[in-house]
């Protein structure tokens, strides 16, 4: 791997372990023991571009003060591909290496080679991921909160596979359960004629415009294809059973057509009712038994989720014989497993925080070699929507919710799924409508959008003007080293870093933020220096620069899932 190929701060590194190494080999440190290199950048720009405390941590080994040790060092450090312009040693002995503009240019050619591929790497080496997200219980529209958690998901989706992992993307489907019947029971009621405010109404039933759409084609005996199912209408409004299939398909149907509106795309779709039909379920419940971590109490069962760190044991099976609803995910959870997927990450919305310790609980104890902690989880917490400073509540559709496809057909695709990214999934999130429709740089997408179009049209006057972006071969990069030019360059340099630890983290919104701040270099570059000036060398190399801003800000927005517009 030559240097264009790593990240500067790994250069960096390579150099401090190498220098460290010269130092054992001639005596000049005696200790022999290599500690962990740790460059990271300073808290202030004076101090250079990094810096490095392995001086400092090395003081009690050697039984030498940090400076001394630092002195030694930097007389051993070998720059033979001259990347680095100065070193220095502060303070107690920290020693701070100032970049050469040369070198920080040198790895705009490694942007050139990689084009689309800039920024992603082989970290997970191919190893199979799989990702269930969204998951929504087919009863309804998909809402606000599962539109952050697809958003979230399938960013988090393709960061893996960014770095290298090879991604499964799983969609469970709650087909089973109180909720279903709620919502047969709600359609049945619309199909005779009955409505909300009526006392036959169903207790829970589901209330939105939408339960008379699926009435109604239930009723016309419309045929719904849905994933695999295809499930036409019976037209009989007594047969709850059929009415019951017709309207899991149909919603699930609707779903499908969100979720494509949103370029979000699954391989699995799981159903919750085989578990049931192929006796998954009862088979988990039976391992647990004879595993003996189950009791049972006043005419229930109970596992003892104490025994993995639960403040209380919980209910398996209540007394009417029905499962809570923790179980049917443990058994799906060991289907996963089964498998074979050795990761696997579950992203959900804050509500099911209170589920982690008893399906981890419940895997533990199945006995099955599933190793603790696992699944990982990533929880997203609710999405407030405001439109004219006051909170949107309801969607004429849903009846009592906005829906996902309220805010896509308002706001458009780029503008949902960015302002879904822009927070950390843990923090509360604030959706402005009218911010979102903004066609100003006040609108955050519209900034990052906006950016790139705007190079594509300097590289539109310049094609006018005769003017091509040369190749990094000859693009004359040594006349870059304005403030803003620099500020550019190391900005793009640390795109692949901020790649991988967003993916690590599972933070999308880290991309968010380093489009938002390349954005605002460029924009900033731009208002202060020519382009296309009569100095052709000056303007190749400026030329080539944007190019690279142009090719990181598509790569970094393909990976939220938005556009890179040439026009706007």
């Amino acid at each position: 791997m030559n240097m264009a190929e790593r990240s500067m701060k790994e250069s960096v590194r390579l150099l401090v372990r190498e220098g460290l190494e010269r130092c054992f080999a001639d005596g000049s440190l005696s200790s022999g023991e290599m500690p962990a290199v740790v460059i990271e950048k300073p808290a202030h720009e004076e101090h250079g571009d990094f810096a490095c405390n392995v001086a400092m941590a090395m003081a009690k080994a050697e039984r030498k003060a940090p400076r001394q040790i630092a002195d030694s060092l930097v007389k051993h450090i070998e720059d033979r591909d001259g990347i680095i312009e100065r070193i220095e040693i502060a303070g107690p002995g920290f020693i701070n290496f100032r970049i050469a503009n040369a070198a920080w240019c040198r790895t705009l050619g490694a942007i050139e080679a990689a084009g689309a591929d800039y920024g992603t790497s082989r970290a997970g080496g191919g190893s199979k991921v799989q990702v269930e997200f969204v998951s929504a219980n087919p009863t309804g529209p998909l809402h606000i909160g599962h539109g952050r958690g697809a958003a979230i998901g399938d960013t988090i989706c393709r960061l893996l596979a960014a770095t290298g992992w090879d991604v499964i993307r799983e969609f469970y489907y709650n087909d089973a359960g109180a909720q279903i019947a709620n919502l047969a029971r709600s359609v049945q009621a619309r199909c005779l004629g009955i409505e909300p405010d009526d006392p036959r109404w169903p207790a829970d039933g589901y209330q939105g415009e939408y339960i008379k759409d699926v009435a109604r084609a239930y009723l016309d005996r419309q045929t719904v294809d849905a994933g695999d199912q295809h499930v036409a209408g019976a037209g009989d409004p007594d047969d709850l059973d059929a009415i019951r299939r017709f309207a899991v398909a149909y919603l699930r149907r609707e779903q499908d057509q969100d979720l494509l509106a949103f370029d979000v795309h699954f391989d699995v779709y799981f159903l919750e009712s085989s578990l049931y039909a192929e006796g998954c379920v009862e088979a988990a419940v039976n391992r647990l038994i004879e595993n003996g971590h189950t009791y049972e109490q006043d005419n229930a069962l109970w596992l003892r989720t104490t025994d993995f760190g639960d403040d209380k044991d919980r209910v398996m099976r209540k007394s009417d014989g029905s499962y809570t609803y923790f179980v049917p995910d443990v058994a799906y959870h060991l289907a996963k497993w089964e498998r074979g997927f050795v990761r696997v990450i579950n992203e959900q919305g804050a509500d099911h925080h209170s589920t982690i310790t008893r399906v981890r609980a419940g895997l533990q104890a199945l006995n099955a070699g599933i190793p603790q902690g696992w699944p990982e989880y990533v929880l997203h917490q609710m999405v407030t929507v405001m439109r004219g400073g006051e909170e949107v509540k309801i969607s004429k559709r849903a009846g009592s919710y906005v829906t996902l496809r309220d805010l896509i057909d308002e706001v458009g695709r780029d503008a949902t799924r960015f302002f879904f990214l822009m927070r950390k999934p843990d923090s509360q999130l604030v959706f402005d409508i009218d911010l979102a429709k903004q066609q100003s740089l006040e609108n955050p997408v519209y900034y990052v959008q906006y950016a790139h179009a705007r190079i594509c049209s300097i590289f539109e006057n310049a094609a006018e003007k005769g003017i091509a972006v040369p190749p990094f071969a000859t693009a004359a990069l040594d006349r870059l080293g304005t403030v803003e030019e620099m500020a550019i360059v190391k900005l793009l340099a640390s795109f692949p870093e901020v790649v991988e630890g967003a993916a690590q983290a599972f933070e999308p919104h880290r991309i968010t933020y380093y489009l938002q701040e390349l954005a605002g270099s460029f924009h900033s570059f731009y208002n202060k220096n020519r382009v296309i000036t009569e100095d052709t060398d000056l303007a190749g190399a400026r030329l080539f620069l944007l190019a690279c801003v142009a090719r990181t800000l598509k790569n970094g927005l393909a990976l939220l899932g938005v556009s890179a517009p040439e026009k706007m």
